[in-house]
Order: C-alpha cells, then structure tokens, then sequence
C-alpha cells in the first residue's frame, strides 16, 4: 500500500479527490446548518470567514511545502473522521475545515515520520499564526481523545476506499458521503479506544 502511494501520479489524484470529498461534506454541513436549528458549537477551529484559498488549493499547498511521507493524508484522513464521530458537535464545514485539515496532516506527520518540521512551519504553510496553530493541535489532540495509533488494517481500509472511489468512472457528484461526517468504516477499534482512556484516565 505505501509503495503505491509513492508511484508518480497517485497522490495529486488522492489530493483532489479528498479536496472534493470535502467539499461536499463542508457544503452539505453548511446547508444543514442553514436550514435546521441543529447545535453546532463553534471551535478553536471556526474562523470568522469563510477562506478565500479553495480545499483543493489548500491540500496542494500543505503538500507541496510540509514534505511529510504520502501516508500522512490518508492517515489525516482517518484523524478527521475520528475527530468528527468524537465531536458530533463540530461537524466539518466552509469554516472550519481548512484549520482541520492542516492540523490533521501536522499531526499525522509527527506521528509517523521520523523528521518533520515544527508548529511554527506548519503555521506558515497554513497562513495561520504559530500560538493557534499550537492551540489547534491541543484541541484537535483532546478531540481525539489522543487516539493517534493507527492500525495497519485499519490504514488499508481507509487507503482502499480512496483508491476505490478514485479510480470509479462515474462523476464524482454521485459519491453519496453520509452527512457530518466524513466516511465511517465500522471500527473494530472501539474497544482499544476505550482501554486508551481507562489508562488515560489511570
């Protein structure tokens, strides 16, 4: 799985795929909120506007500059999905998922990869001052419930329903993506999760 993620061609796929897969759950997160009364509370990562930069863009840009290992954005990935059946109240949308997106990869990138750069880089890459970008991570670790281990089967089913819905011919609007949340694989790590927290809390 790694080395396919390291051939020529793969990642600016996986990169735009997940910038739309984001973009229509951001959007469909926004219309809920528009048209319901719903809770959604707002957070560290809630900005005042909505960005000028699109995810896409975004995405590349993280890419291009934060020199993390490929791995990192589907592991990311799974950080966002984590974070958002943890926090139901802060599903993603327009105004706060560039701020997830780059502490997701930030994190990632520190828990997988021997070298990678410092807070106050990643602050820069993401256009954001180096004290939020810290208390972004602070949030977005307790949002986890620090549950950063990925497990390598766990790894390969997020990585194979990417690669599946990338290489699907069908428009990219037809991908149904079950509202407020990204995409929820049945879990079979709830029950780590909660000796995770029985020693947290010990």
């Amino acid at each position: 799985k790694m080395a396919e993620l390291e051939s020529p061609g793969v990642m600016p796929k996986l990169i735009a795929f997940l910038s739309s897969l984001l973009e229509r759950v951001a959007e469909s997160n926004d219309l809920t909120r528009r048209v319901t009364t719903q809770s959604q509370s707002v957070s560290v990562f809630h900005g005042l506007s909505r960005p000028t930069i699109t995810i896409q863009s975004y995405l590349e840009r993280i890419f291009k500059y934060a020199n993390c290992s490929p791995s990192c954005f589907v592991v990311a990935y799974v950080y966002l999905d984590r974070f958002t059946q943890r926090q139901p109240s802060l599903p993603i949308n327009s105004f706060n998922v560039h701020r997830l997106l780059i502490t997701s990869v930030m994190v990632s990138a520190k828990f997988l990869d021997d070298l990678y750069y410092n807070n106050a880089y990643y602050a820069k890459v993401g256009g954001i001052s180096t004290k939020e970008m810290n208390l972004l991570e602070l949030d977005f670790l307790f949002g986890l419930g620090f549950d950063l281990n990925v497990k390598p089967n766990t790894f390969h089913a997020y990585f194979s329903y990417l690669q599946k819905e990338m290489t699907l011919v069908q428009p990219l609007s037809l991908v149904v993506v079950p509202p407020r949340s990204v995409i929820t694989f049945n879990d079979e790590e709830a029950s780590h999760q909660k000796q995770q927290q029985q020693q947290l809390a010990v």
